[in-house]
């Protein structure tokens, strides 16, 4: 169906095209002054300047023709003001066939993409062997949150967590193990055996075996050459250390699912650096043969600065000077894979911003080697830091790095405690119900925040069932559940949906406020994608919550006598449910049945 916007762009455009003027200074915007009106066109302003007249003439021309014949179908009242704004407020009929519309639509009246498009969304970025961190929540969650949005618009989107699975890491974990365990046959040179399907450790052993050869390594320069010489003869494909390497993968892909799954997180594609890797050189001969890359102080380089930079842009290193590959190479490497698989219309990739440098670097050599095409958009999306109530990066008590699982198993226990106080649920229902709020008032917390902005961890705030929070959302959703589920008790029938019911003419201001609020919809959902901005579906659904709450506030929904308004509120509170559960799927939560 139509977005309410475009519906009163239309009547608008008829209005000015019948006084002469040109249709695109029709334009409707969301009023930034409710108190006055509900929507506002600012077109007579731009308009007065081509046309050399007053805008305040301009604006009581449309206006004219937009009334003429009586009363409006869609507006209720359009009044021009000084020094030439169109106040508009919507009429009470209209809207209510509006929103009652939208409540038996598929997908509550959204549409899809007229032109679908493959999109390619680059998050995660978590490492093998290495336990996920606070570090790791927000490109998890931001990535997830753009992968649902661009699906449910009708894109085929395709999640790639793009593991850190190569280079010097796998080293230092090889000969740490060699020192651990220099019985295990992996390395007996003279071996010439299967090697065991089994892993020689677990996850555990693996977490706690990186951070001691890591450590090792910047105090034993002879314990960091022969991890540098194991990382060659893994990359040359010396079998012994291929087979150790599979079982690293295998014990820490099967920990990472697990614990991305916690925080209801999946990816399509977990693919690495190392499947860039035989893509790597035909890409960087490629780019010499066209001429792109040459030798600087021995690495091979491509410039990338433009006429049009204002600070300084680094040539791209591809290789370095004892032929090693990096980050950008693997990364270019990353992209020849995606466009020779999928050939994507766009890429998206959710990573720290103090990377934007280097990402920058990577588009403009893959657009000027031919790589991707130009009109191709390559979007990064820098995001921001979480910190502690200090303003530093979020630590332990004891200032460590906090683990993912930690902080999420911290949180649920916090909204667990704060069940019980008021315990009216089995423990069982008790602790499902906490994972449930728990994930919301971290992930809420996280995307209601502008993604490039760092933020502060407030727990004690997050997990607030009041103000501008994640549980606050799902506590209103569990509200209209209840209310439902009261009207069903004194013998109202209504379906899951609500659909069937008649929504009526708003009589009060919060009833028609929250249809307003709902008939935004549309253009909420299709504008935070646009925008890869799920702080704007934050910002919406808070929002609905208060203006659902409102209207609980100010009308008797189940004992109201009149039956017709009965049945509407019970409709109109459906579709706000409805509408909810919409947007906290997409932010990647649920809610429970109960709180």
């Amino acid at each position: 169906m139509k977005k309410i916007l475009d519906i009163m762009e239309q009547e608008l455009r008829r209005a000015f095209a019948a006084c002469g003027y040109d249709e695109k200074f029709a334009k409707v915007a969301l009023s930034n002054r409710p108190d006055l009106c509900e929507y506002q066109c600012n077109g007579a302003m731009a308009a007065a300047k081509a046309y050399k007249k007053k805008p305040i003439d301009i604006a009581n021309e449309a206006i004219e023709r937009l009334t003429e014949g009586g009363s409006h179908p869609v507006f209720r009242e359009a009044v021009a003001v000084m020094p030439g704004f169109i106040n508009l407020k919507l009429s009470e009929s209209f809207l209510a066939d509006y929103v009652g519309q939208m409540a038996v639509e598929e997908k509550l009246g959204l549409e899809n993409a007229k032109e679908p498009e493959t999109i390619i969304v680059d998050y995660g970025g978590a490492n093998v062997a290495k336990p996920l961190h606070v570090g790791h929540l927000r490109s998890a969650i931001i990535g997830e949150s753009i992968k649902r949005m661009g699906r449910f618009l009708g894109h085929h989107v395709i999640g790639d967590v793009h593991l850190g699975d190569w280079g010097l890491q796998m080293g230092l974990i090889i000969e740490e193990l060699r020192d651990r365990k220099p019985e295990l046959v992996y390395f007996d040179e003279s071996y010439i055996g299967e090697f065991p399907a089994e892993a020689p450790f677990t996850i555990s052993e693996l977490e706690a075996i990186y951070p001691a050869a890591s450590a090792k390594s910047k105090e034993d320069e002879t314990f960091r050459e022969r991890a540098h010489q194991a990382t060659l003869k893994l990359q040359k494909g010396y079998p012994p250390f291929r087979a150790i390497w599979r079982h690293i993968m295998t014990v820490s892909v099967t920990d990472l699912k697990k614990n991305y799954s916690n925080l209801n997180v999946e990816f399509d594609l977990w693919k690495g650096e190392s499947d860039a890797e035989p893509y790597i050189q035909d890409m960087i001969q490629m780019l010499i043969d066209k001429g792109l890359a040459y030798e600087s102080q021995g690495a091979l380089v491509v410039d990338v600065a433009q006429a049009s930079d204002t600070k300084e842009m680094p040539p791209c290193l591809i290789r370095k000077s004892d032929g090693a590959s990096l980050y950008a190479t693997s990364d270019l490497a990353t992209i020849v894979e995606r466009e020779q698989d999928f050939c994507p219309n766009r890429y998206i990739y959710v990573v720290d911003k103090r990377q934007g440098m280097h990402f920058e670097q990577v588009f403009r050599v893959a657009k000027k080697a031919g790589i991707v095409k130009q009109d191709t958009p390559m979007i990064f999306l820098g995001f921001g830091t979480m910190n502690g109530k200090d303003g530093k990066p979020f630590k332990t008590r004891e200032g460590g790095v906090m683990r993912l699982e930690t902080l999420i198993r911290d949180i649920n226990e916090s909204v667990y405690q704060r069940i019980m106080e008021n315990r009216t649920v089995s423990e069982a229902e008790a602790r499902r119900t906490s994972e449930l709020v728990g994930l919301a008032a971290l992930k809420y917390g996280d995307l209601s925040n502008q993604a490039a902005k760092d933020y502060v961890f407030d727990l004690e705030r997050f997990i607030s069932f009041e103000g501008n929070t994640g549980p606050y959302i799902l506590y209103t959703i569990v509200r209209i559940k209840s209310i439902v589920n009261k009207y069903k008790e004194t013998g109202g029938k209504v379906s899951e949906t609500g659909a069937e019911k008649r929504i009526l003419p708003a009589l009060g201001n919060s009833e028609k406020d929250l249809e307003l609020l709902l008939s935004r919809y549309h253009e909420v959902l299709e504008g935070s994608f646009a925008e890869a901005a799920p702080h704007k579906i934050c910002q919406y659904i808070y929002e609905l919550a208060n203006g659902f709450n409102s209207f609980y506030h100010d009308t008797r929904i189940v004992s109201e006598e009149d039956e017709a308004r009965r049945d509407s509120y019970i409709g109109l509170i459906s579709l706000t449910k409805r509408v909810l559960e919409i947007c906290i799927d997409l932010l990647g939560m649920e809610a429970p049945e109960r709180m």
